[in-house]
């Protein structure tokens, strides 16, 4: 379970699997070693303990998560990676050739993807754009910076859709636009910051399910089955080396 965050999404599919009969192993993997560790025991209510394998990592910089994978006592079974919640705020050239590397033939990725909904992919991400750029989600935004030391009067935080023209996705983008001076002290490193200067707070890109596949083909994994929720904004995705 890749960024399995409490495990819960992971814990109702092992509920699922369970049914089916067979030993089913689990690794909850997470940069945040509270996190995976909540995930454990979340898992506890269907698995045994024995047959869990936490792994903390963060996969932005990981190299190496699928030879440490060849070393879990369950590393000759069949693999079913999900990936719920991440691939929009991943750079799709840095995390599909990691996930496709994991992926052995036999094996299979879940995971999900938020969408651009309707036939106009430029139209669709432009609807959804309301989802982010509102007062709830620039003040959840501001809180990071507020909590470093950064002042409200020192700017503001600007919502706006990019073309990624390498990909050819589109992406919302919130920024924090300063308007004045800021010196920012983090672990013992100073960082100045004045009025123009620009700081990137967040990213999610916007797949149709056809950029999905294009992808994903890309990087030789195929989508073998999909299910689309009814506001077509979201799917989750079944996928499999080509």
């Amino acid at each position: 379970g890749l960024g399995c965050g409490g495990g819960q999404k992971d814990a109702r599919l092992l509920k699922r699997l369970h049914a089916l009969g067979g030993e089913i192993f689990y690794t909850p993997c997470d940069v945040a070693v509270a996190m995976t560790l909540v995930a454990r025991q979340t898992a506890l209510s269907v698995i045994p303990e024995d047959y869990i394998f936490p792994l903390v990592c963060d996969l932005a910089t990981a190299d190496s998560i699928a030879d440490t994978l060849v070393l879990s006592p369950a590393a000759h079974a069949p693999r079913l990676i999900t990936f719920f919640g991440m691939i929009p705020n991943f750079e799709p050239q840095d995390i599909l050739p990691k996930l496709a590397q994991l992926i052995r033939p036999g094996d299979w990725l879940l995971f999900s993807a938020n969408l651009a909904p309707g036939q106009d992919y430029a139209a669709g991400v432009e609807r959804i754009l309301p989802q982010y750029n509102n007062p709830l989600t620039s003040e959840w935004l501001l809180t990071f910076l507020l909590d470093l030391g950064v002042e409200r009067s020192d700017g503001e935080v600007r919502f706006r859709i990019e073309d990624m023209a390498s990909t050819g996705l589109k992406r919302v983008v919130a920024d924090f636009h300063f308007t004045g001076s800021r010196q920012v002290e983090v672990e013992g490193e100073c960082f100045d910051y004045r009025s123009g200067d620009v700081f990137r707070l967040f990213f999610s890109y916007r797949y149709t399910p056809e950029l999905v596949r294009a992808h994903l083909q890309g990087y030789g994994m195929q989508v073998v089955d999909q299910w689309l929720a009814g506001s077509a904004e979201e799917a989750v995705f079944l996928c499999r080396k080509g």
